[in-house]
């Protein structure tokens, strides 16, 4: 386990998109979405192999509400994040506003069926150094931590200028495994900042798993990589890969 604050958080987390959405994905492969049976079988087995973290979004379709559901008796048993910011509708709609990121929140714990949130990262589009900056979304989910309903904020950020203002301003900053974002990496390991890694394996495409995997882990700053399966050989080769590093 390696540690987020006071959380102790898996180096292998759940992401989620394949729960609840299979439409304008970027995925190398089609696939229908797995029945709620399927998921807590799929869970069950996450969680025996030591995995404990789940990331999910509003823009992430049912995904949600269908953790919600599958989880509610266990919420203890899981660290969740999920996202503010982004909605889909279709097609991805962004707002950083101080009552959607309210709202946004409020919604999240319904549908998850929790109390509380342990880390809400803000879902940044390309523009994302004005996302968090010329907004009140930072300001407005400090609110909400003060409240207790958010343990840690964070920002899933694009740019350099981005990932570096958020390290500045949250509690932790969630960036793609490319050597572009190494500067990130390491202002967050100099400001005492952790990181999570999204896209660790490149959407599916990438063609070395256990590299694509030790790279991501890599850097000291690193406490989790978000994976996304719904594959469970996939999901025991990946906690494999992560724990013989």
């Amino acid at each position: 386990m390696r540690q987020i604050g006071e959380i102790n958080i898996s180096p292998i987390g759940l992401g989620t998109v394949k729960f609840g959405r299979n439409t304008n994905v970027k995925y190398p492969h089609p696939f229908d979405l797995p029945s709620l049976k399927d998921l807590r079988v799929f869970l069950d087995l996450a969680h025996a192999l030591g995995v404990n973290f789940l990331d999910t979004a509003p823009a992430y379709g049912e995904s949600e509400n269908r953790l919600g559901q599958l989880i509610a008796k266990q919420r203890h048993d899981w660290i969740i994040s999920t996202k503010v910011g982004e909605d889909y509708q279709g097609s991805s709609v962004f707002n950083f506003s101080s009552k959607h990121t309210r709202l946004s929140i409020e919604k999240s714990m319904k549908k998850l069926r929790t109390e509380y949130l342990d880390i809400v990262f803000i879902h940044c589009n390309d523009n994302d150094l004005e996302n968090l900056r010329s907004t009140d979304v930072i300001s407005s989910l400090r609110a909400m931590q003060e409240k207790g309903y958010v343990r840690y904020i964070g920002a899933s950020t694009k740019t350099l200028a981005g990932g570096s203002y958020a390290i500045d301003n949250t509690d932790l900053v969630m960036v793609s495994n490319t050597s572009s974002q190494l500067p990130i990496l390491e202002k967050a390991h100099t400001k005492k900042k952790p990181t999570i890694i999204k896209k660790p394996l490149q959407s599916g495409f990438s063609t070395n798993i256990h590299s694509s995997i030790k790279k991501a882990l890599a850097h000291p700053s690193v406490a989790s990589i978000i994976v996304g399966s719904i594959n469970k050989a996939h999901l025991r080769a990946n906690i494999k890969y992560a724990t013989s590093l």
